[in-house]
């Protein structure tokens, strides 16, 4: 037995749990287990699934994984990235990419030149030929058009002491009518929900949500993480670990439910969201292993 299998050992049985308790909470068959504790790696499908074993064994036990690494890294295989070639492809189609824009801004700037001198003529033409000539027509039009103006002019006299006759009746008719009265609306404003924190202190934070018409927990992990979803009554509704391979996310709808406690392993790598609204940790992420509380306050509560 490796001194990272009794560290471990000792850790599993310091919390009371079993091989089959530990199998439970972190998905891995019993056999790897018992591999881990006696060191025997052989029986693993490979270095990257020894690592990861290792790291979920230790963040059930509330270890730090990274610590754990560091201290036995003599005992533990290193695993390899193998996608350095596809990162080279990437690096180089990036490159193909920027050289053939730097060929687009380089005649841009020539086209919009021309585009703008073009516009610039095209106004001057216009002036020119609506307004050079308007000088000698308008000399020749003028004298009809004071004629018709006059006699325009009369007419419109005699149109507008009809029109002030007609509106002085008007003016008696609304004297007596009634204006309506103007109906004021008033918008009532829809208040925002309210995500708070009320309390935290060690690796426990309690949270109030207030103003929202429903509850729902989306968690989100950006690595791969242990996360459980429970009730105020401790009544378990999701109890597993979210991997990189398709099943990173989960969501659990608990509008019917007014507390929700959330326990997760890996809090750096996991975001929690409550009705679309991201949840701000109220003790670092750095701290791994955290138990969030969330009290849905009713509006007519």
């Amino acid at each position: 037995m490796t001194e990272l299998g009794n560290r471990l050992k000792e850790a599993r049985l310091a919390k009371g749990l079993s091989l089959d308790d530990l199998q439970t909470v972190t998905k891995i068959q019993k056999r790897y287990l018992i591999g881990i504790e006696e060191g025997n790696y052989s029986s693993m499908p490979g270095n990257f699934y020894v690592r990861a074993f290792i790291k979920q064994y230790a963040e059930a036990l509330n270890l730090n994984p990274d610590e754990i690494f560091e201290t036995y890294k003599s005992e533990i295989p290193a695993s390899y990235n193998d996608d350095l070639p596809q990162q080279l492809s990437r690096v180089k189609t990036h490159k193909a990419v920027t050289e053939g824009n730097s060929k687009i801004f380089d005649i841009l700037p020539k086209i919009l030149i021309g585009v703008f001198v073009i516009g610039v003529a095209s106004l001057l033409y216009y002036f020119l030929q609506n307004h050079a000539g308007g000088g000698t027509n308008e000399s020749i039009k003028n004298d009809s058009d004071q004629v018709k103006i006059e006699k325009s002019e009369s007419l419109e006299k005699v149109k507008g002491e009809e029109i002030e006759k007609d509106k002085k009746k008007d003016s008696k008719k609304d004297d007596n009518a009634t204006k309506p009265k103007e109906q004021k609306t008033t918008v009532v404003e829809t208040p925002k929900q309210e995500l708070t924190v009320v309390q935290s202190g060690g690796t426990n934070s309690t949270y109030d949500l207030k103003n929202a018409d429903k509850f729902v927990v989306k968690l989100v992990s950006k690595g791969q993480t242990w996360v459980s979803i429970k009730n105020g009554k401790g009544k378990t509704f999701f109890a597993d670990t979210l991997k990189t391979d398709g099943t990173q996310s989960h969501t659990e709808d608990l509008s019917a439910e007014s507390i929700a406690v959330l326990r997760v392993g890996n809090a750096a790598d996991t975001d929690i969201y409550v009705n679309d609204q991201k949840l701000e940790y109220a003790i670092p992420a750095t701290a791994n292993v955290q138990n969030i509380t969330i009290q849905y306050v009713l509006k007519n509560e």
